[in-house]
């Protein structure tokens, strides 16, 4: 495998993400931010960031298997969330849960970065990912 997760110890252990990649594969893959449209260019779950999270998460899918990579090669991502607040994880949570056992979502290190306004006002959260495979 060309990336090893992992949470050491002396750092918190968190479900939803790991602490440290180690990427020894040869070819990056940077998957631009993805959000909550559909094939079509159309807004999925407007008002709903449980709904628009899982969407984004296919999306990312998506553009991982289109480089001949999956969620087991990702080193990094990059979540952003409109006025994020402590009080939205379980609504940020529940969308990942969507979607966990169809992509087959592995927990890579991950920042999630609280912002005023993503590019469209509906748009609720953004995905950007990287990957190494081999």
């Amino acid at each position: 495998m060309p990336v090893t997760l992992l949470n050491p110890d002396g750092l918190m252990k968190p479900d939803v993400y790991r602490q440290v990649a180690i990427a020894t594969g040869t070819r990056q893959v940077h998957i631009a931010g993805q959000v909550a449209y559909d094939a079509q260019g159309q807004l999925v779950a407007r008002g709903d960031l449980a709904g628009q999270v899982a969407q984004a998460y296919r999306n990312v899918s998506i553009a991982l298997a289109a480089a001949g990579a999956t969620f087991n090669d990702v080193v990094r991502l990059t979540i952003y969330v409109v006025d994020w607040k402590h009080e939205r994880m379980p609504d940020f949570l529940a969308g990942i849960e969507q979607v966990s056992k169809e992509l087959r979502i592995v927990p890579a290190p991950a920042s999630l970065i609280g912002v005023s306004v993503l590019f469209e006002p509906d748009v609720l959260v953004e995905i950007e990912a990287t990957a190494v495979v081999d």
